[in-house]
Parts: C-alpha cells; structure tokens; sequence
C-alpha cells in the first residue's frame, strides 16, 4: 500500500491559512518520496446565517493570533463587510475542482484562495471570483466555472467532507501519515515547520516499502 501524507484543511479557516507556508514546505521537500493527498474538511460548509458583531469579533481575534503565530498577511478590512455568509463549501469544492481537473495544482490553487480571501478580501464564496481565481492561475475561466457547478466536483467535495469525519478529524489543519488503515498524526492544529521533515524522515525510514 502506497504511504502518502493526507492533509485535511478547509481554504477558510484561518490556522489553514497560518499553516499553508509550512505544508508547501513539506510537500516540496517530500515530492516523489510521500505523495500528498488534500482532503478539504468543510469548516462551515452550508452555512446559512449572515455573520453577527460577535462572530466577527471572534474572528478578529483569531485572525490576530494566526497573524502573530505564522507571519502571514491579513486585510482585517472583510470584517467591515455586512451581511456576509461564512459558507466555506464553495471554496472547498473550488479546490475538488481545481484537483479533479489538475490534481499537482490543487494545493497551490487552495493557497492561492486563502491569499485572496485573508490578504485581499475578496469574496471566496462567490463562483465569479473562485472562477477569476482560477484564469489568474491560467485556467479556462467558463469551463473552470461550469465544472464547479458540475454534480462530480459536487459529490466528490461531499466524499472529501465525509472522509475527513471518518478519519475523526476534529480541527484544521490536520495531517496525518500512513498507509491504508494505519496513520499517525503528525500535528493537529498549527505548528511551524521546524522538526517536522526530520520527523517525518525518521517515519519513512522506519516503514518497509510496499
């Protein structure tokens, strides 16, 4: 059975956002060795309810703590917006997209939605501007839009979402490594890039091929 790293993540979710220079780090340094899968977790997949004075507080909050913890960038100006709909199903399947059509792309694609939903407050739940992503990116931009609408990038997000509930993933970012029914967490939750390759090095050599 093929060992692989599995990444669970959602491109709205703050910690995600932290932790995206870390797992590109990790898959750059294992490419060809641990393939890496990225299954989007569905943070607040059909959410309905526009957000309220308490729930941008929150979030300003943790987007201050992401900030301090990883050095990323944050346009703190989204909490301005009215009537928003924290809905990060759209996302999550723009990236099941950007995977079904190009699978090498979809971890840089997810990043690429993060940059634009924390760093430049645009509206990542929107099909228009998931599909602008997409052209920036070099897509075909009507063809990127009706895939998303599409019942495949619909149903395979689905599995993704229920994937992640069977593996018991609570948090994001979660990764774990492993073969088949074996895995071992490697971090829930944000941490910084320092021990993990070497950890993660000591793994694949102690694990028999095949």
């Amino acid at each position: 059975m093929t060992r692989e790293l599995v990444y669970f993540a959602d491109p709205m979710c703050s910690w995600c956002y932290g932790f995206a220079p870390v797992i590109s780090a990790i898959e750059q340094h294992f490419r060809g060795r641990l393939p890496l899968r990225l299954v989007m977790g569905g943070l607040r997949a059909g959410h309905t309810r526009p957000m309220r004075d308490k729930d941008k507080d929150y979030l300003r909050e943790a987007w201050t703590r992401v900030k301090a913890a990883s050095g990323q960038p944050f346009d703190f100006s989204f909490l301005e917006r009215g009537g928003f709909v924290y809905d990060t199903e759209p996302a999550c399947r723009a990236v099941v997209t950007m995977r079904l059509r190009q699978p090498s792309r979809a971890l840089a694609f997810m990043e690429r939605i993060q940059s634009a939903f924390y760093a430049e407050n645009r509206d990542v739940t929107s099909r228009e501007v998931l599909s602008d992503l997409a052209a920036e990116e070099g897509e075909d931009r009507e063809a990127f839009a009706a895939a998303l609408l599409s019942p495949e990038a619909r149903n395979e997000t689905f599995r993704d979402f229920l994937t992640a509930q069977e593996f018991g993933v609570e948090g994001f970012p979660t990764l774990i490594v492993g073969s088949g029914r074996q895995y071992a967490l490697v971090t829930s939750g944000f941490r910084p890039l320092d021990g993990i390759p070497e950890a993660l090095e000591r793994w694949l050599a102690s694990q028999p091929e095949g």
